[in-house]
């Protein structure tokens, strides 16, 4: 029997349309630069037969069509908090944080439909042990149908205990304060869980010891500047993956330490995983959760210079350094545009496009307006581009209106209860099912912002909620180069000197 298999490839930069005839009339659907397209026969003239994760058989023109595969990052809007996935070129996933709640494993369930197929990620980095970063994960590590290679974390494992001591023990040295139980790898994670008194009615503990019970995680280790790479992603590699933070200090002994902070918080947030992925010519930094002391570490650590400077001369001596380490085309603000934030460490990092991920119900009115207009001030040309996963969804969806969503799904289960025909039954089934489906896809395609890139060129996009034309769904934002190979934002309002 012939294979009908599609042949997989690609939506073409920066968008590609799917038609209902060859003849570019009837517009079917709106894809991103990246996108999955199946070539599913021969061309006629310039338009192939394909079809699409929503379309089963449509057509695209030849110029809409590509071979390869590029880097997706994709930050969710999962309310308060920080979720993140990473889809790479050689088709390998990497979740960084998941959020609070069930946000990021709904969107995760729609971008694999319902994990109805075995998915394995090759990592999941834990920035820092706080609630809005990790407790998403309790839901993903129990998904009977995903596995994960890794779990990275920030060497920081809370405990029982009272909070000033719920990091673990702590010694002084000099003037500064150091956490001396640094959990570096799998068996001293398990040492420590060993110990009941140590996770007992302690979340983050106690999720990652069921995630270990689970026989679904093959390792659980320490990720920090040390290291340098993302074990797979060195230097050498298409993709890299540098971790920049956090900084360890070594003991007499050698065993690393975390320095304090001040208070578990902002000890747990300032020690935050930090990375920068490397698609040939692109940057991207994610930042976790930094603060101003963290950061003047982790500028102090990567320049080898004094921090803060005591003249002009040396704040500009430091800047340059530090942007050969930290200076990315695109960066994930730093705790959600919290003000907690040093300026040099912003001009260092000298984005085009910054990403918030901010929460439309939390309590800490993030991002601040001085985040915003800091941010706008230390960024790359022009037209700074700032982006909020809190403002890319905002339509009057179901799922704002919580009695709305109760209602309908209390008159749905009356009619699938006092169905009595299997024709009635199926109809009653496919509303209920409508409706969790009309719950996961609110966040599964709105409100997340993405990330392709192929190393040249770069789009930054979302979903338009209330889109008028099938051809265009989506708000796109170009990066492309000048003649000069620098890397810019292309704005059609943009006026001409």
């Amino acid at each position: 029997m012939p294979d009908n298999t599609p042949e997989r490839r690609f939506a073409a930069y920066p968008s590609a349309v799917v038609y209902q005839e060859p003849d570019g009339k009837t517009p079917l659907e709106h894809l991103l630069w990246g996108d999955y397209i199946g070539v599913r026969g021969r061309k006629r003239g310039e338009w192939f037969p394909v079809c699409t994760r929503h379309v089963k058989e449509g057509w695209a023109h030849e110029d809409a069509i590509q071979g390869e595969r590029v880097l997706e990052v994709i930050f969710v809007d999962i309310g308060q908090g920080d979720g993140c996935l990473v889809v790479t070129p050689d088709d390998k996933h990497i979740l960084i944080d998941a959020g609070a709640n069930d946000n990021f494993i709904r969107f995760l369930r729609w971008r694999y439909p319902k994990f109805a197929k075995k998915r394995h990620f090759e990592a999941a980095v834990i920035s820092h042990p706080d609630s809005d970063h990790y407790a998403g994960f309790k839901r993903i590590f129990e998904e009977t149908n995903v596995t994960f290679g890794t779990v990275y974390h920030n060497g920081i494992i809370e405990r029982t205990g009272k909070k000033s001591d719920s990091l673990g023990p702590r010694a002084k040295s000099g003037k500064d304060t150091f956490l001396t139980e640094v959990i570096t790898n799998k068996a001293e994670l398990e040492e420590l869980l060993a110990d009941p008194a140590v996770s007992k009615k302690k979340a983050y503990p106690t999720m990652l010891k069921d995630a270990l019970a689970t026989g679904r995680v093959s390792d659980i280790r320490m990720l920090c500047a040390a290291d340098e790479f993302m074990p797979g992603y060195e230097a050498n590699k298409k993709l890299s993956i540098e971790v920049l933070g956090p900084v360890t200090e070594p003991d007499e002994n050698d065993q690393p330490r975390l320095r304090w902070f001040g208070d578990p918080g902002k000890t747990k947030n300032g020690h935050s995983v930090v990375l920068r992925l490397r698609y040939r010519d692109v940057k991207i930094l994610l930042g976790g959760d930094l603060n101003i002391p963290s950061e003047y570490l982790l500028l102090s650590h990567h320049t080898g210079m004094e921090i803060p400077p005591t003249t002009a001369e040396d704040e500009r001596l430091i800047v340059e350094a530090a942007r050969r380490v930290f200076q990315s085309d695109i960066a994930k603000a730093c705790h959600h545009g919290s003000a907690d934030f040093s300026d040099l460490y912003l001009q260092s990092v000298n984005p085009i496009a910054t990403v918030i991920s901010s929460g439309d119900d939390e309590p800490h009115a993030h991002p601040r307006s001085d985040s915003l207009g800091t941010i706008g001030k230390f960024s790359r040309g022009a037209r700074p581009l700032i982006f909020s996963t809190e403002l890319s969804r905002s339509a009057s969806e179901a799922i704002k209106n919580p009695h709305l969503v109760r209602e309908s799904f209390r008159d749905a289960q009356r009619k699938l209860e006092e169905a009595v025909t299997p024709a009635a039954k199926e109809k009653a089934l496919k509303k209920f099912n409508d409706l969790v489906n009309t719950i996961e896809r609110s966040i599964g395609v709105y409100g997340a912002i993405n990330v392709r890139t192929d190393g040249h060129f770069v789009v930054i996009a979302y979903k338009i909620e209330r889109a008028t034309d099938k051809d265009k769904q989506w708000d796109i934002y170009r990066l492309e180069r000048t003649p000069s190979e620098v890397l810019h934002y292309v704005s059609k309002h943009e006026v001409k000197h």
